[in-house]
């Protein structure tokens, strides 16, 4: 059985534009992103799918001097993007990893896809507090390559082509959809967020004084001072 993990970046963001590679406490974001994925004992494949254009060839640059592949796809197509970047690997299971979660934990990306195998889901999720209580940032998502490929043949509007799940949300009927609670009371915190969207985030996460080696019970401890 082939687990693969896709992490999904681009430098393009319009509402913090190279957000990638902006230093968070010494390290690139994509720096945190690579390296707490690697730790994951559940993926055997790591790689990164980014845009051709050619406004992504710096970070294409810091990725592969970080050790991990880097598969370049369609600028404006991301499902499709994303496909072909998991079809390198002819896995069984895809996780797909937001680059936007710099404090993604290899831990709860195990718990996924532990979860998911269990469940015999064709999608299973944690990254976000959607029908359970794990904070926004910490986990992943997870689909069978065989439900990623139907989703790639079907999906036609530019807003499924864009977020590559919804495809899925739309047609719940097609899908076995799985998520779960976090494994310990004091993780069940929804109410935290901890993806960069805005300078704002990013800013708050820098005062955090995390490290790049932080468990989940010390960033929920950290950031309960901003969150309450």
């Amino acid at each position: 059985m082939m687990v693969v993990g896709i992490i999904q970046a681009h430098l393009g963001s319009t509402r913090l534009p190279n957000k990638m590679l902006l230093s968070l406490r010494g390290y690139p974001v994509i720096q945190w992103v690579v390296e707490r994925v690697k730790k994951a004992a559940m993926v055997q494949r790591l790689a990164a799918a980014i845009p051709d254009g050619r406004g992504d060839d710096p970070l294409e640059m810091v990725i592969d001097q970080l050790g991990c592949e880097v598969i370049r796809g369609d600028e404006h197509d991301v499902l499709s993007r994303f496909f072909v970047a998991a079809s390198r690997f002819t896995p069984d299971h895809v996780i797909r990893i937001c680059a936007d979660n710099p404090l993604i934990s290899p831990e709860a990306i195990d718990i996924l896809v532990d979860e998911h195998l269990t469940a015999k889901a064709d999608y299973t999720y944690n990254h976000v507090p959607r029908d359970n209580k794990w904070p926004d940032g910490l986990g992943a998502e997870i689909v069978t390559f065989k439900s990623l490929r139907l989703i790639h043949q079907s999906a036609r509007g530019a807003e499924e082509r864009e977020h590559i799940f919804n495809y899925i949300w739309n047609n719940k009927d097609k899908f076995r959809i799985h998520t779960f609670e976090p494994p310990k009371e004091e993780w069940m915190r929804p109410d935290i967020k901890l993806d960069i969207d805005t300078w704002d985030d990013y800013l708050r996460l820098f005062q955090m004084g995390i490290g790049l080696e932080a468990s989940i019970d010390e960033i929920i401890m950290r950031a309960r001072q901003y969150h309450g």
